[in-house]
């Protein structure tokens, strides 16, 4: 009696049956020039965008970023206002101390770890940095509750870097138009990197956080309101694209 394998009988000849399944292909990088018009209409639709983060300083910067970790940039705002009235240099907060900062930002998820590192952060910045906030990737991921991410935050909003931080709306928005498709963040980051045309890197991850905070969203994407419709791939648009051409 001839046993099955997968679809075929031993001496290799084909079953009707159950045929392995073919692995989804995965998107490519898109082309140059619509890149180049999506960030384009990017542009025409908001020239200077800013991060949604309230901050005075690079330091400040710094400590709202690493607040705003599974937290709303609303909501880190909400706490920061009180903290930075209170704190706004390294040294300010280490004098505030951990019992203090932590009532102060109690409303933020993870809120005891993050006051944790934001003291621990601050007190590297004094001891190593003279209180001020390095200027490069190695020395800011050094650094207690700094990551990657973090980092090219920090260095494109303040020290003008033209780096692109890619959080769950840069990765959402990227993998669905697709524009630079991966499947970490650092892919994407790579790939928006290899293929941003350069006079848009410096507001890239800007336009891409704002595009899917308020039209390309997780759940009720706006496509009817959105710049890009007719640029967009993804086949559950839930309106068509207006010819543009």
């Amino acid at each position: 009696m001839a046993i099955k394998t997968r679809g075929k009988l031993a001496g290799g000849r084909k079953v009707p049956g159950r045929q392995p399944t073919a692995k989804p292909v995965r998107a490519k990088l898109r082309d140059a020039a619509s890149v180049r018009e999506i960030f384009a209409r990017f542009k025409a639709a908001l020239p200077e965008p800013r991060t949604e983060l309230h901050y005075r300083n690079p330091y400040t910067l710094l400590v709202a970023v690493v607040l705003s970790a599974q937290a709303t940039d609303a909501g880190v705002n909400k706490a920061t206002e009180k903290l930075f009235a209170l704190a706004d240099t390294p040294q300010k907060m280490l004098a505030l101390g951990e019992a203090k900062l932590t009532d102060t930002i109690k409303t933020i998820g993870l809120y005891r770890a993050k006051a944790k590192n934001v003291l621990a952060l601050s007190e590297r910045l004094v001891n190593e940095y003279g209180g001020k906030v390095p200027d490069n990737r190695e020395a800011l991921e050094e650094l207690p509750g700094v990551g990657r991410k973090t980092a090219n935050v920090v260095l494109n909003t303040a020290f003008g870097e033209p780096t692109i931080a890619v959080d769950t709306h840069v990765f959402r928005v990227s993998n669905r138009v697709p524009i630079a498709p991966g499947k970490t963040p650092r892919e994407v980051e790579d790939g928006l990197e290899n293929i941003v045309p350069e006079e848009y890197k410096r507001n890239a991850h800007h336009w891409l956080i704002l595009h899917g905070r308020y039209t390309c969203k997780a759940l009720k994407p706006n496509c009817g309101a959105c710049i890009i419709n007719d640029l967009c791939r993804w086949p559950k648009k839930t309106v068509k694209a207006d010819k543009r051409r």
